[in-house]
């Protein structure tokens, strides 16, 4: 792509750098839990609105989902913007300890308050330039509620929203700078809900039947599951209802839930169905009554190498991010929360050392990656899960990482909500915001590089036809009942 046009992408994205920064920290202060992003919703449509876009509010059934567009023709370029947070993750801003703003609250501990913001600064300019330019092209940015447990993208995918769209871009904070293809796995989530008979735990428990066992025994047997299942999948659980706090009372009532990852959805669904026979292994040995109950569901991410080398060259014209001695010193700060295996992990899981610009040296003493990671141009395997899945196997679908906290730094942790709205986290935000609005016009520009893209998808999805893991009955960010198998 020409770096003329890259300069001028990148010279408007600084412009108006200080307000986005402005509507990141906003977002972190509001800290919205799932499918409760009222206000940073709405903060980020009416953004939309002032740059000339048409919004949708509310669409797939989700009250602070939204799709804006602006534009005309093809192709059609979506950026994906995340604005949720996580319970218990309040944390002060710009301090290095465990400090909560408001005990017990929530807080932005994946960094969707930048995530959703930088997206959106990459759509305000990519469609402003193609205007200015008089080039053809649709940009969309998708207003993503509920990433974190809530799958929203995967009810936009239901509801055919992404259908005609012809490449989707997105990106995410972390300690590092780079595209890094990766795969990651499939998940569904549910719970088992256990029902028993109360009863004096001393004078009369012969009569009481434990729900509270029942949940114990599961989690018995499911660990015993594990020596079972293949090695690259996942199982974890949470006693989300134990039954009470009196220890005298046979408890009536317990809950869990299970969250199981697989890299194919096919084979989550199959192994959710051998955890629902242990659930109901468990209530058959208890007396009890199970009943399983549908929570969520992601289906696993198709990396396109395409889009990624497409991508990775930006970056590459891009250069560094540039951090400042503040920058450093704050991150330094932050880092010395870490231990030494912590610091080294990172490095070690990112690839860090593996640098475009400057190595990173291995004992970590480099705190805020100033570099770009290398592109290898095949696909790592990550053991996370994300409802971009979902959109992944409906439209080509790329992903870049900016380096928006100290090396170390491990996500759902108060040391990222600590650094959500730093200097560094807004500079990160700014070359993510370039990154994707570069990528989106070579797009543009070029139909051989898109129908590269796509010919790729295809054969990725060859003989897979996408089918939603969400059942039509199933409706956002409520609880519903039925067997998962």
């Amino acid at each position: 792509m020409d770096q003329i046009e890259i300069s001028a992408i990148a010279s408007a994205i600084e412009r108006d750098g200080a307000e986005y920064a402005r509507l990141s920290d906003r977002i972190w202060d509001l800290a919205e839990l799932k499918f409760e992003e009222h206000h940073s919703s709405a903060l980020l449509a009416e953004r939309l609105e002032l740059s000339g876009f048409d919004v949708r509010r509310g669409v797939a059934g989700m009250e602070t989902a939204f799709v804006a567009e602006a534009g005309h023709g093809s192709p059609i370029i979506a950026f994906l913007g995340e604005f949720d947070a996580l319970a218990g993750m309040s944390q002060k801003a710009g301090v290095a300890e465990r400090l909560p703003a408001a005990p017990g609250g929530s807080g932005h501990g994946c960094g969707h308050n930048l995530l959703g913001v930088g997206s959106l600064l990459a759509a305000t300019t990519l469609a402003r330039y193609l205007a200015d330019s008089g080039l053809a092209g649709t940009t969309r940015y998708y207003g993503c509620p509920a990433e974190e447990g809530g799958s929203g993208k995967t009810f936009l995918v239901r509801a055919g929203l992404f259908d005609d769209v012809d490449a989707a871009l997105t990106w995410h904070p972390a300690p590092f700078n780079a595209v890094r293809s990766t795969t990651n796995l499939a998940i569904v989530q549910h719970l088992y809900r256990f029902k028993g008979v109360a009863a004096h735990a001393s004078n009369a428990a012969h009569l009481g039947r434990s729900a509270l066992d029942a949940v114990e025994l599961m989690n018995v047997g499911v660990n015993f599951l594990r020596e079972h299942m293949p090695v690259d999948c996942r199982v974890h659980y949470a006693i989300t209802d134990a039954g009470g706090r009196a220890p005298n009372v046979v408890q009536a009532h317990a809950e869990v839930m299970y969250m199981i990852r697989a890299p194919e959805m096919q084979q989550a669904l199959a192994l959710a169905a051998r955890v629902e026979k242990v659930a109901r292994g468990a209530a058959m040995m208890t007396e009890t009554e199970v009943e399983a109950v549908f929570d969520t569901a992601a289906t696993n991410l198709l990396p396109n190498l395409t889009l990624e080398t497409a991508m990775h060259e930006v970056m590459v014209a891009l250069g560094p991010v540039p951090f400042d001695d503040a920058d450093v010193a704050a991150a330094r700060a932050i880092q010395a929360t870490f231990t030494e295996e912590a610091i080294s992990s990172s490095i070690r899981l990112y690839q860090i050392k593996d640098d475009v610009f400057c190595a990173v040296k291995k004992d970590g003493s480099d705190v805020l990656h100033r570099g770009l990671r290398v592109f290898e141009g095949k696909s790592h395997f990550r053991a996370g899960s994300t409802d971009v899945g979902d959109v992944s196997w409906v439209t080509p679908t790329a992903q870049c990482w900016a380096p928006a906290w100290a090396i170390g730094t491990n996500p759902h942790t108060w040391q990222v909500v600590a650094q959500g709205r730093s200097g560094a986290a807004h500079k990160a935000m700014l070359h993510a915001a370039k990154a994707l609005a570069a990528t989106g016009l070579a797009l543009a520009r070029s139909p051989e590089l898109l129908n590269a893209a796509r010919a790729e998808w295809r054969e990725m999805t060859q003989g897979r036809k996408h089918t939603s893991p969400i059942p039509d009955w199933v409706k956002p960010g409520v609880v519903k009942r039925g067997n998962v198998s």
